[in-house]
């Protein structure tokens, strides 16, 4: 009779998260920066139905890199826990930071399940603030642990190196045109330091902007609007977000 191969819990962890680790990282990289006026969410993404930002609730956005069916499922299951919340109690009890809690709890229930396989995701929940100071933004790897970051954050595909290019050069107070120009500069940079062109039409943008007088604040950049926002020098020819395609 055959002696069972015996892992200790330490290794098993360590595969399981190697293993998710490694799904993350052949999806395509994404950053979420704060300037002025709000959160940008700024993507390379060829599929026009296959969205990696989202709205939750009213100041609140959702970003994800990896697996598409589990990261959407995670994002509905989002949606639905917020209007839950703000049905039963009020609208301002809707946090990000419940939300990343509940995501938290998912994910490292099933990172830690001996039955199913973790998920190859890593998420961002953003939530705008009032003023840039009260703007939130959390990561949350594929293990369940959250992380508050500030300024900006990438994930996804080769992120460590996006996020050194990142904290170097992002400042506060940004334009929304100058903050887009950084997040597709750090976008464009390939693993070997070489550095390539991104068309608009591969790009999925969307904003957190507390200018808006409606409740709900995430809306997209698409077509024209994009297009202008990508030639502008700096944030002298930047236009009001009112114009443009937008969603």
């Amino acid at each position: 009779m055959s002696t069972p191969f015996y892992v200790s819990p330490q290794q098993a962890m360590a595969d399981r998260a190697e293993y998710a680790r490694k799904g993350i990282a052949r999806g395509r990289s994404l950053v979420v920066l704060q300037y002025a006026d709000g959160i940008v969410f700024v993507g390379e993404n060829p599929s026009r139905a296959l969205h990696k930002f989202s709205e939750i609730y009213d100041r609140i956005g959702f970003a994800a890199a990896g697996k598409y069916n589990e990261y959407e499922n995670l994002r509905i299951g989002g949606v639905r826990y917020a209007d839950l919340r703000g049905y039963t109690y009020d609208r301002g009890d809707v946090t990000a930071r419940g939300l990343a809690n509940v995501y938290a709890q998912t994910l490292g229930t099933i990172f830690s399940s001996v039955g199913e396989k973790p998920y190859e995701v890593e998420l961002v929940v953003a939530e705008v603030g009032e003023t840039p100071e009260h703007d939130q933004i959390y990561r949350l790897p594929h293990d369940g642990s959250i992380v508050d970051e500030h300024g900006s954050v990438a994930v996804g595909g080769n992120a460590e190196q996006i996020s050194g290019y990142l904290d170097q050069r992002h400042r506060d107070g940004m334009t929304l045109a100058e903050a887009l120009k950084l997040a597709v500069q750090a976008l464009s940079r390939d693993t070997n330091g070489s550095e390539r062109e991104i068309p608009a039409e591969r790009l999925e943008v969307a904003v957190l902007d507390r200018t808006r007088p409606q409740k709900r604040k995430f809306k997209r950049i698409e077509g024209r609007r994009l297009v202008r926002l990508l030639e502008a020098a700096g944030g002298s020819s930047e236009e009001s977000l009112s114009g443009g395609d937008v969603e």
